[in-house]
């Protein structure tokens, strides 16, 4: 009876989201990607929203539901029967008026298997789309033959935009950049990669007398560049996510100078290599919103590239790898090495992060291994020690934001920092 309900209710909001996308005529904006979608898709809110009047998904609103809601309110997450009825009530009443309705929608396509684009695709079709990374073992891709198959599916956002639309296409992943071949529409491409139309380069991850600050970099564009500075966040993800965004500024006729300061203002998304204080005067590197070979590859490459007195991995599993599985830990064990001093496992497929690390010479001693995020909450104090620099990586399943809520220093803030802290995942925290 309940998917009954739930399959009645989403013809319903298809209806009522494709209707208010002609009513309207929003300029849309689509972000896929099997990593960074809604950094990008974030950064590239804080450009535009400086010069337009922009509307972005809150969150992760990108699946059979969250879509609609994107198009029919500015909604934070989906709830229970009354909050579904009001958006119904809504959504019905804005065909006949609606105040102010935003001219760029900024809608974020995730598809997680095989015929989930096409769907969303036929709710609404951009008019510019942006893809962010695949990788050579994406997040997902237990539900498809391989990396080629999730390219395929993220591909179908770009084959959508026809004769004199935009494409925007990581350079530097080969998978998105083979998708030139899948449109006919003009094709900007980003990345660190010479040749890329707009290149990052001079990226460095600021820190200062060992406590980090952010990250900064150069956006180049023919003979003309910009420095760009971002505080709060770490990682080349985060000048990847600018970069992307600063391509759709160029795209809709800002200038380069606009786009950077535009930038300045964005500090990215909580749980998505984010800075926080920790208990003990550490510092965290809170990436607890998702996890997948990409992610935890280059939220290593941050921890390994700042100085610390001492840094801390804390890896949870990464879920819906397939037959990566067992491969994917052991190689993200293996990059432990000489990125951190002590080693944290969180979960079932931990033992293949720790054989991963052991293999490779971490020392034994050094190494953590626990079956759940709340079991490593009640010990972690006792591991960490003055001045350390943290990661916490994981899955969302692995619920890794609640080891954070334990070390870091204002744990009363956890509702405006952290991840997840609303509706069903706080009934699951409780629970």
């Amino acid at each position: 009876m309940k998917k009954y309900l739930i399959g009645k209710l989403q013809s319903v909001l298809k209806v009522l989201a494709r209707l208010t996308v002609k009513r309207y005529r929003p300029f849309i904006i689509g972000v896929t990607g099997s990593a960074g979608k809604t950094s990008t898709k974030s950064a590239i809110y804080y450009v535009l929203s400086s010069s337009f009047s922009v509307r972005m998904g809150q969150g992760n609103l990108n699946n059979e539901l969250g879509l609609h809601l994107v198009i029919l309110g500015d909604y934070k997450a989906s709830g229970g029967t009354s909050f579904w009825l009001k958006v119904l009530l809504f959504g019905s009443c804005g065909l006949i008026w609606r105040k102010n309705y935003p001219k760029i929608l900024i809608l974020e396509y995730g598809a997680d298997k095989p015929g989930d684009m096409d769907y969303l695709l036929d709710i609404a079709k951009p008019d510019l789309a942006v893809v962010t990374a695949v990788g050579d073992i994406p997040v997902h891709v237990e539900f498809y033959d391989g990396p080629e198959g999730v390219a395929r599916e993220k591909g179908k956002l770009a084959s959508s935009i026809g004769l004199g639309g935009n494409v925007v296409l990581n350079l530097d992943d080969h998978f998105v950049a083979d998708m030139k071949d899948l449109t006919k529409s003009n094709v900007t491409t980003y990345g660190f990669l010479a040749g890329a139309d707009l290149r990052i380069s001079g990226f460095m991850n600021r820190s200062e007398d060992g406590k980090p600050l952010g990250i900064s970099f150069k956006l180049e564009t023919g003979d003309n560049f910009v420095p760009v500075k971002i505080d709060g966040s770490l990682g080349r993800a985060k000048a990847y996510s600018a970069a992307a965004a600063a391509a759709v500024g160029l795209i809709k006729g800002m200038n380069l100078v606009k786009i950077s300061e535009a930038l300045s203002q964005y500090h990215g998304e909580p749980g998505r290599c984010r800075l926080l204080n920790g208990v003990k005067n550490t510092n965290l590197i809170d990436d607890t919103y998702n996890s997948s070979p990409i992610a935890v590859i280059s939220a290593l490459e941050v921890l390994k590239d700042l100085p610390a007195h001492r840094k801390v991995a804390i890896l949870g599993d990464m879920a819906e790898l397939g037959q990566y599985t067992n491969h994917a830990h052991e190689e993200a064990g293996k990059l432990v090495v000489g990125a951190a001093d002590v080693l944290v496992t969180v979960g079932g497929k931990g033992k293949f992060i720790a054989d991963g690390a052991r293999k490779h010479g971490h020392p034994l001693k050094n190494i953590y291994s626990f079956a759940d995020a709340e079991e490593v909450a009640k010990n972690i104090k006792d591991i960490i020690e003055p001045k350390d620099l943290i990661l916490i990586k994981g899955s969302q399943s692995m619920r890794m934001e609640r080891i954070v809520m334990e070390i870091m220093s204002e744990p009363r803030q956890a509702k405006k920092l952290l991840v997840r802290q609303y509706g069903k995942w706080l009934k699951n925290l409780k629970d």
